[in-house]
């Protein structure tokens, strides 16, 4: 009988030895089961407070760079809305993003330019084209093991000087799932506001429509099994939430609520490639820093469209704490029916109801 225990034994040890390769184990003891193929990080929307700049932000990258990413996304907003717009703040986020040891990407949000008109003397579109300057002047993405992407190139957007590339428009494709980044922003997408510039929107705006439309068709042409693509702006889907969206019929997509609608176009655009594309679509957005995952899209008979899912990132909440700062994990696996599966990660050094367990 002990003879047959230690052959049990020994059989169960093997067992557990080749399931423990099978799972293998990544960063901090996580845990692969292959059930996905690779994973991605999604942040923006902060910092919005020094302790935030200073605490917040660090423990959100060490956390990320103590996982498995295949890179990461930040959807915009630098700071918060009505503070300064000085060079500093700009080349503090560029030290966070080359402090990534993934690769890292990002998209500008209001709060970067649009919205520095609040500052006296500041002018939105020479903060734009500063943005376009020092984070995008190259094609390569930043973090410490950058990639290539593919940059629009036409038709042109507005700077100061008259038209100009939209370099921050940017897209790659990665194991079958094709990525891709839009300049599309809060405060009506630069239609209200303190200056609103409608010559700029009607540039921006066409050109981030003939962007989705390149991504779109470069995704059929890779045989992709998804497409996520990354903004900023809350665009507001229908009439239900008026704290944190632009009110809209969300079978015609026409706002309602009596403000410029800087969005009904680029939407409606949106919408005809999703259901046309077919396979999984996803919109990730920053600006109402209201963490969700949805599916509130619906087509022109009011019938909703089972393939789109909107993700908003989390984003500064300092009124549930200085040190709200979270991030979210997106697994991806290119054979499965949904392709994407999203895991909110609470940082631990930056929990301020519940201390980390």
């Amino acid at each position: 009988m002990r003879r047959l225990l230690v052959a049990i034994s020994a059989a169960l040890a093997v067992a557990a030895l080749v399931a423990g390769l099978a799972l293998g184990v990544g960063k901090e003891g996580e845990v692969n089961n292959k059930n996905f193929e690779y994973a991605i990080g999604l942040w923006g929307d902060v910092p919005y407070s020094d302790i935030q700049a200073t605490v917040g932000v660090p423990n959100l990258i060490g956390d990320m760079n103590r996982q498995t990413l295949e890179f990461t996304v930040n959807d915009g907003d630098l700071k918060a809305g009505s503070g300064p717009c000085t060079d500093d703040v700009y080349t503090r986020a560029l030290t966070y993003f080359a402090s990534l040891d993934a690769p890292a990407m990002f998209t500008p949000g209001d709060n970067d330019w649009t919205d520095c008109d609040r500052v006296a003397g500041v002018n939105s579109l020479e903060r734009l084209d500063f943005e376009r300057r020092l984070f995008f002047s190259t094609p390569y993405s930043f973090g410490k093991h950058p990639v290539k992407q593919d940059v629009q190139s036409e038709p042109a957007c507005l700077g100061v000087a008259g038209p100009t590339a939209c370099v921050e428009n940017r897209r790659w494709t990665t194991k079958k799932v094709t990525y891709a980044t839009v300049n599309v922003q809060g405060s009506c997408n630069n239609l209200c506001d303190t200056a609103p510039n409608a010559a700029e929107w009607a540039a921006r705006n066409a050109a981030n429509i003939a962007w989705l439309e390149d991504t779109f068709t470069e995704a059929k042409a890779e045989g992709s099994a998804a497409v996520m693509i990354i903004g900023q702006a809350d665009l507001g889907f229908d009439g239900s939430d008026a704290t944190r969206a632009p009110l809209r019929n969300p079978r015609t997509l026409a706002q309602t609520d009596g403000q410029p609608d800087g969005f009904q176009a680029f939407m409606a655009a949106f919408r005809d490639l999703t259901v046309a594309y077919g396979k999984p679509v996803v919109y990730v957005h920053g600006d109402s820093h209201y963490f969700r995952m949805d599916k509130p899209l619906q087509d022109s008979l009011g019938r909703r469209v089972e393939n789109f899912t909107r993700v908003e990132t989390f984003g500064d909440h300092q009124e549930n704490g200085l040190n709200d700062v979270h991030w979210l994990k997106v697994l991806v696996n290119p054979q499965s029916r949904e392709v994407f599966a999203f895991q909110p990660q609470i940082v631990p050094g930056n929990r301020v109801a519940v201390p980390a367990p």
